[in-house]
């Protein structure tokens, strides 16, 4: 059997909220009182720290032993009408790229954009374009942050499941962040064992194993409607079959990041971790 250690860690996005101050010096050290296992850094307001804090950030990941990831600003659009506001997506993109990598963290999520006035096609193009870009970039600067769009809720949105994986195909050096929240408020579905795998399962037949042992997963809770996702709640307040999801990861060996964005963070996250082990030691 795998050790556990090394399939699925499981934590917060960001600071969780039993932190005695909103640092996320103080957050890591949280996270381990609360016998988690990784934080995402929240860039979502933009990026506020210097590299100073950074670089205490990454060592007391190290210290603490927990892994990082991190999250873009959330007013990155690289479909936009303006060739302004698209380039100050990317930009917004590589300054958390380059923060992420002095904090320590593997990876960076994101929004890709909206569709706008244009149609599924053209905001593909347009997007791809940017992102090969920004990848280049990062590459002559010797980054090895992972890019990882996000599966998003809204219909509004760029990114649908399929999207983001032919995204990723398209973009070398690139991996999706799944939000399975996200997928089931777009879809008004996929809230089954048997929907749960078949999402997995295309992941690995466009991506290769290999992603399925390197997940960046976002889950939580849901309110949705017919255009999507209207807010996040507790994983107990929604009809979200969270039990399922957790066998369906269980059953195909993912690894990686699991983080929580339910109201109440870390509760959900440690009560998700419990289920893991139970079912990973079933086996």
């Amino acid at each position: 059997m795998t050790s556990v250690s090394k399939r699925l860690l499981f934590g917060t996005a960001g600071i969780p909220q039993s932190t005695s101050t909103t640092s996320t010096l103080a957050g890591i050290k949280q996270i381990t009182q609360l016998k988690l296992d990784c934080l995402e850094v929240e860039f979502v307001r933009g990026v506020k720290m210097g590299n100073d804090t950074g670089q205490k950030i990454r060592e007391a990941a190290k210290t603490y032993n927990i892994s990082l990831s991190a999250h873009a600003p959330y007013y990155v659009n690289l479909n936009s009408n303006e060739r302004g506001k698209r380039l100050s997506s990317q930009e917004r993109l590589l300054t958390s790229a380059r923060m992420a990598k002095k904090c320590g963290a593997k990876s960076l999520v994101f929004h890709p954009g909206y569709y706008g006035s244009s149609g599924p096609e053209e905001t593909h193009k347009t997007i791809k374009e940017g992102l090969k870009e920004i990848v280049s970039i990062l590459r002559s600067e010797m980054n090895p942050v992972i890019l990882r769009p996000e599966t998003m809720g809204k219909r509004s949105q760029f990114g649908s499941l399929e999207e983001i994986l032919i995204l990723c195909r398209e973009v070398d050096g690139m991996l999706p962040c799944v939000d399975f929240s996200h997928i089931h408020a777009r879809e008004g579905k996929v809230n089954s064992y048997i929907e749960f795998n078949r999402v997995l399962k295309k992941i690995e037949k466009k991506l290769g194993k290999e992603t399925i042992r390197n997940m960046h997963i976002h889950i939580s809770g849901v309110e949705y409607n017919s255009k999507g996702e209207l807010k996040h709640l507790n994983l107990k307040d929604s009809d979200f079959r969270f039990e399922n999801w957790i066998q369906a990861l269980t059953d195909i060996g993912a690894e990686g990041m699991v983080i929580c964005e339910s109201p109440n963070l870390e509760q959900d996250a440690k009560m998700l971790k419990v289920l893991y082990r139970s079912y990973v030691f079933k086996t």
